[in-house]
């Protein structure tokens, strides 16, 4: 693929890449089991209420738009989706044992790129799908960041910004698939050394997005040096504090067990949770 094939991509449109590729004009029938899932698709979840939806649309209509396939690699008797796929699945739903299908000639790049564009132009991946397949292409098909922003029609920066989900601990990452945290909640945790602890935390709480950086603010201070030799069980109980109410914590004990501890706050919302702690407990 060239450079120019590139730099358009998703801007021109699916059928401009079915166009790059050789295809049979003619609209064919294939049976429902002659067919197969691609192994590149980005989407792991299809919602139920679209897919019903489609499904009711396909009984009254039948399938207007067909189903893109190439011939499976794998088994030379069945064609592999390369776009099209929650319309299989919608056709199968409503009982159907055939569907249009346009076969084109592509490769596993190809395919890749097809299944990308057409969920990302209509938007039914989320960020986390979104980068999952993005990263395919870079550690497949030796794609960079820059090359992906073109062939995507998005900027750099938010292709790097999808990407860096992908960094987050797998615990996250499973919160996010299994739709207890929403990616925009997820955004906020990338960087986090506690995101786990974090994400839990934004969970119990049912925070907003907005609750939720600012909740977050609270764990990126960073903890202050102790300049001094500490009791380790002092030292401990510090930490233990620390994370249970998410503010940095000092305790000053004397041999004769008097001193003081010390919440440390940097902004009015730190200081707001301190106060909240103190009278929901006293």
């Amino acid at each position: 693929m060239n450079s120019n094939k590139i730099q358009k991509g998703l801007g021109r449109g699916l059928s401009s890449l079915i166009g790059e590729t050789k295809s049979d004009v003619n609209k064919n029938q294939l049976l429902i089991s002659e067919i197969v899932p691609n192994k590149y698709q980005p989407r792991k979840n299809f919602d139920e209420n679209n897919l019903q939806d489609l499904t009711n649309s396909i009984k009254e209509r039948g399938i207007i738009q067909p189903i893109i396939v190439r011939k499976s690699n794998d088994n030379k008797l069945k064609f592999e989706i390369i776009a099209g796929e929650r319309r299989w699945l919608a056709a199968q739903k409503a009982g159907l044992h055939q569907v249009p299908v346009v076969i084109a000639e592509a490769d596993d790049l190809k395919s890749l790129e097809f299944a990308i564009v057409e969920n990302v132009q209509r938007h039914d991946l989320n960020p986390l799908e979104e980068a999952q397949g993005y990263k395919r292409l870079i550690d497949e098909f030796n794609y960079d960041q820059e090359k992906v922003s073109k062939f995507i029609g998005k900027s750099r920066s938010h292709v790097t910004n999808c990407l860096r989900l992908l960094t987050l601990p797998q615990e996250v990452i499973n919160l996010i698939e299994n739709k207890k945290l929403t990616a925009g909640h997820a955004k906020i945790l990338v960087g986090l050394d506690n995101a786990i602890f974090a994400a839990n935390k934004i969970i119990e709480k049912k925070l907003s997005v907005r609750q939720s950086e600012n909740f977050v603010k609270i764990f990126k201070n960073k903890r202050p040096k102790q300049s001094f030799s500490k009791d380790v069980n002092i030292s401990d109980l510090e930490r233990a504090v620390s994370e249970k109410i998410g503010l940095n914590v000092v305790i000053k004990n004397s041999q004769r067990n008097t001193g003081s501890i010390t919440f440390a706050y940097k902004e009015i919302d730190q200081l707001n949770k301190i106060i909240e702690i103190i009278k929901s407990n006293y």
